[in-house]
């Protein structure tokens, strides 16, 4: 699967704490690019194609293993005031999620597999989930992202989340009025705000700096996932996420 042409695959920054950690973060980031760019199921990437959307039958990694890389827990941000975010703070597992609102198998996950997440895991407060906007198909998947940033401003992410992933809406597109729309049905209480912060410099460095943190870990498909530093690709079965979910349960009560 090809990135983007317009984007450039990121060197993740390097702690200068030792001299050593640098190192076994870099090879764990090689690692999971060998899972999140290479290995595929259920994934959407760019593609010259007239087709976007891809299922690949690579050998991803297999989830019963736990190929975890703890060192990577770092990028797992933990504020507990992030709109972006859903379970508690001090949860022992942490979900990243990069996705882009374009992505079929994104919607797929979001509409099937998510919601069982949050109420096996999230609601008992054994999981955290936080997103992070991955947009890799163009103009309108940045403009989605915005909204989607915008949205959480006002405390309304997973409503315009739950909005722009329902059954069909991505056939809607995400031009400026229809971003409007999706602000309305999800509750966003002020309209003039929501555009304003949807065309602002600080939504566009928050959507860039997610971007960077996928392309760093070597992502090049949505939906990519990182489980306590687990890395998993694609929109798989729920029995997958909750094999990795429960190992890094366990990991953690240790």
């Amino acid at each position: 699967m090809s990135r983007p042409k317009t984007q450039s695959k990121q060197t993740a920054r390097k702690p200068a704490k030792s001299r050593k950690q640098p190192y076994l973060i870099g090879a764990a980031v090689l690692v999971v690019a060998g899972v999140l760019g290479m290995a595929s199921y259920q994934v959407s990437a760019p593609d010259p194609r007239p087709t976007v959307d891809g299922s690949g039958a690579a050998a991803a990694s297999d989830p019963a293993q736990g190929d975890a890389h703890p060192e990577l827990t770092g990028l797992a941000r933990r504020d507990a005031k992030d709109p972006l975010a859903q379970g508690r703070a001090d949860a022992p597992v942490v979900m990243i999620e990069y996705a882009d609102f374009k992505c079929s198998y994104c919607g797929k996950f979001a509409r099937d597999t998510e919601p069982e997440l949050v109420k096996k895991y999230v609601d008992n407060g054994t999981l955290r989930i936080e997103w992070r906007n991955f947009p890799i198909f163009g103009a309108e998947s940045e403009a989605a992202a915005r909204g989607a940033w915008a949205a959480g401003q006002q405390g309304r992410f997973w409503q315009f989340h739950a909005a722009a992933y329902a059954r069909d809406a991505k056939e809607k597109g995400f031009g400026g009025d229809r971003l409007k729309e999706l602000a309305k049905e999800a509750g966003v209480p002020d309209a003039a705000r929501f555009a304003a912060d949807l065309d602002g410099e600080a939504a566009k460095a928050a959507v860039k700096k997610d971007q960077d943190e996928a392309y760093a870990l070597g992502a090049s498909s949505t939906p990519s996932f990182l489980i306590n530093g687990t890395p998993l690709a694609g929109a798989q079965p729920m029995d997958s996420f909750a094999q990795v979910i429960d190992a890094a349960a366990r990991t953690a009560k240790k």
